[in-house]
């Protein structure tokens, strides 16, 4: 078979996404502030601020067509100081070390305030995944897996789905591990976000959005605000964003606007979800919708509303569009979709701002079921996921509002304040000497 070398990876595509430098910056300011709160010694903060273990490796797997890719990728662990690092595969071409470094340090405060025995760890491979087919895609994740092997593993990094990867990617990884090994199945949980079939859970795909809704829902209580009416603006209708629209249309609320990136879809009366889900699976975008009002996507910040949910990319709100947000409620389920500068400007408009460590943590939740689910050989039905989630994420909103009410201090400091004085509590623990 001849083969010929791919063209370099455009690391220039799509500059909507957080550029790298800002998803760390934004990790990096919220732990030196949690560290000056907290007022932890110098030297558990320089242990906070710089991950464990980074890799990086690079992949040349040969596609079906012959042709031959060649992909940077990274692995981090941030902490283990609670339990194996654990966080997703994210498969995009502006991928870098620093960006995968940012994610694995959001995800150590995330596991420890959703109170689970992980600790934060991501990576990630500098692909373009809409370019490929299918089965390329299975190619190149199973490239990854044997390249990443010596680095994951259920005591030590367990990886789940991200941007760019799903459930299908996440079955090829455990065929890969289990196939090296010999084994009919890997022995232990590699990775969470399977197939039910290959030992996943009911409800992961859902986990993420259904949380989102979760906290919204615990918010609007505090407020004194009836979900029913409100007026609900998502941006982006990936996993996340299309299931906590649908969850926050099935409450009662009218989802106004939505928007990707090819575009936003309006109607002042709400939109269809259902009709607008079964578009997207077709088209794949959300232009060309035609229960709705055509937008620019970024009109999505502008828009009148009670609520806006980012789910797309981090770094979406920002000193340049933070001025036009006229939510009352935001609520994070992308990963740091807010900028620091960006933050302080709508906490001192009164804006509600629910943290991303908080309201998008029922992925990892319901992964640590998925976990523990592998590790017995035993499974949990679909009403025993969504009870256990429910109840973790509400008892986790009480605690953080708590927190920030008796400090009289944001949601996002409590949050942060709870997490990361964890993690150092399990460093002072375990001791100064490895």
């Amino acid at each position: 078979m001849q083969t010929t070398v791919a063209a370099k990876v455009d690391d220039t595509a799509d500059a909507r996404i957080d550029p790298p430098s800002q998803t760390l910056g934004t990790a990096l300011h919220h732990l030196d502030a949690a560290a000056a709160r907290l007022g932890l010694s110098a030297a558990i903060h320089l242990r906070l601020r710089h991950p464990k273990e980074q890799v990086a490796v690079r992949l040349h797997p040969v596609l079906p067509s012959g042709k031959v890719l060649s992909c940077p990728a990274y692995i981090v662990r941030h902490s283990d100081i609670l339990g194996p690092a654990k966080g997703g595969i994210r498969m995009h071409p502006r991928v870098s070390m620093e960006m995968v470094t940012g994610l694995a340090m959001e995800m150590t405060w995330k596991t420890a305030l959703i109170d689970v025995p992980f600790g934060g760890g991501k990576s990630g491979i500098a692909c373009d995944a809409t370019s490929l087919s299918a089965e390329e895609k299975e190619v190149l994740i199973r490239s990854f897996a044997r390249a990443a092997r010596r680095h994951i593993g259920p005591e030590l990094y367990v990886p789940a789905p991200d941007m760019g990867t799903g459930e299908e990617e996440m079955g090829y990884f455990r065929d890969c591990i289990a196939h090296s090994e010999g084994y009919s199945i890997p022995r232990g949980c590699f990775v969470t976000g399977k197939p039910v079939i290959l030992g996943g859970i009911h409800g992961r795909r859902e986990a993420t959005g259904k949380g989102v809704i979760h906290t919204l829902k615990a918010a609007c209580r505090e407020r004194g605000i009836k979900i029913e009416g409100l007026r609900v603006a998502i941006q982006g209708f990936g996993n996340v964003g299309a299931v906590a629209a649908a969850e926050v249309a099935a409450l009662g609320a009218k989802v106004i606007a939505v928007a990707d990136l090819s575009g936003a879809v309006f109607s002042a009366n709400g939109l269809n979800i259902a009709a607008l889900a079964q578009h997207f699976k077709q088209a794949g975008v959300l232009s060309g919708f035609s229960g709705g009002e055509a937008m620019e996507a970024s009109a999505i910040f502008n828009l009148p509303c009670d609520v806006l949910i980012p789910a797309a990319a981090g770094s979406q709100i920002t000193i340049d569009n933070v001025h036009g947000i006229r939510a009352r409620i935001i609520a994070e389920a992308a990963n740091a979709p807010i900028t620091p500068e960006a933050d302080a400007i709508l906490n001192e408009r009164g804006v509600l701002v629910i943290p991303d460590i908080l309201c998008n943590a029922g992925g990892v939740f319901v992964s640590y079921l998925e976990y523990t689910q592998e590790t017995q050989r035993e499974q949990m039905t679909k009403a025993e996921v969504n009870s256990r989630l429910q109840q973790r994420m509400e008892t986790t909103f009480a605690e953080v509002l708590q927190y920030a009410q008796s400090n009289r201090i944001t949601l996002r400091d409590a949050a942060m304040n709870i997490a990361v004085g964890r993690v150092a509590a399990g460093i002072r623990a375990r001791g100064a000497h490895p």
